[in-house]
């Protein structure tokens, strides 16, 4: 039957069109922005589970941010241990050869002390530099934290976070303290300190010579000691080295997971995208030739 009414042709062509325009324009967002899943409408579960996986990845960054901070906080305070160490010409090694040289009987010993104080003056001075970004370890204050967290990682298990860290502790590597209780400021049961010892007024006398026997007991207890902390912010800055490798590698794999998910494959979607542009060439030659088939009513009333 033909109706002037009803164009059940044209109708199923429409259908069939507005099918087709619909999917040409999921297609085209895809391709334009490059995911499959861009909003929570697209699939609301994958949305969600992309969502807190690029939030991980957010705070992963911050923990490796964090993490090349305070590598450089450590490698600070270690590179000013290990001045203070020195060798042959400074540092404890050079004071600890001095004391020695001053048992040589008849010696200058108010010589040797000139020495001997700027060596001291210097480690103080190396000491009290050893600052990055307000954080001294090595010089500290009444005011200094006794305890360091380096931030170290970052993990969340259902909706619980968990914030791993580094404890580092302060009087390990404090050289120099405000209560005279560091490293090179504490006097020894038969010393002073490394850092106010005197040998200009000794003598030849035995019992100078059992002081300066003290003195050089000292020193090479001061040098095991900071060689100690040093070997410890060694440790720990290996530490910190090896979990900024693993966390850039972790939030690679968050990027390739959220990517499995979310991404469109531009391979499909370009090949969808040329079918449907037939497709929808066809529906609206379709829909033109229904349209045009009612005009054949017209002959049955010539």
């Amino acid at each position: 039957m033909s109706s002037l009414l009803t164009n059940s042709t044209a109708m199923t062509a429409l259908q069939t069109l507005r099918s087709v325009s619909s999917q040409l324009s999921t297609t085209q967002t895809r391709i334009s922005t490059g995911q499959r899943v861009s909003t929570a409408s697209d699939n609301a579960a994958y949305w969600s589970i992309a969502t807190s996986m690029r939030a991980d990845n957010a705070a992963l960054s911050a923990v490796s941010d964090s993490l090349g901070l305070s590598a450089a906080t450590v490698d600070t305070e270690y590179t000013a241990l290990t001045t203070v160490i020195g060798d042959k010409d400074s540092g404890l090694t050079k004071l600890q050869s001095l004391l020695v040289e001053a048992k040589t009987a008849g010696i200058d010993r108010s010589k040797i002390q000139a020495d001997v104080t700027q060596i001291q003056q210097q480690m103080k001075a190396t000491a009290n530099a050893a600052t990055f970004n307000g954080i001294n370890w090595l010089s500290t204050t009444a005011t200094t934290p006794t305890t360091f967290s380096l931030v170290s990682s970052y993990s969340r298990v259902g909706g619980t976070p968990t914030i791993g860290s580094i404890t580092v502790t302060t009087a390990n590597y404090s050289l120099y303290t405000s209560a005279q209780g560091g490293i090179l400021d504490t006097a020894g049961s038969t010393a002073p300190s490394i850092d106010t010892m005197s040998i200009s007024a000794l003598t030849d006398s035995a019992a100078d010579q059992t002081t300066l026997d003290g003195y050089i007991a000292q020193v090479t207890a001061g040098i095991n000691s900071v060689a100690s902390a040093a070997a410890n912010l060694g440790a720990v800055k290996n530490r910190l080295s090896t979990n900024t490798d693993f966390v850039k590698s972790l939030m690679d794999s968050v990027d390739r997971g959220i990517g499995q998910l979310v991404d469109a494959d531009m391979n499909q979607e370009s090949t969808r995208l040329s079918a449907l542009q037939v497709q929808q060439q066809l529906g609206v030659q379709a829909l033109s030739i229904a349209n045009n088939s009612s005009q054949s009513i017209l002959s049955l009333f010539r």
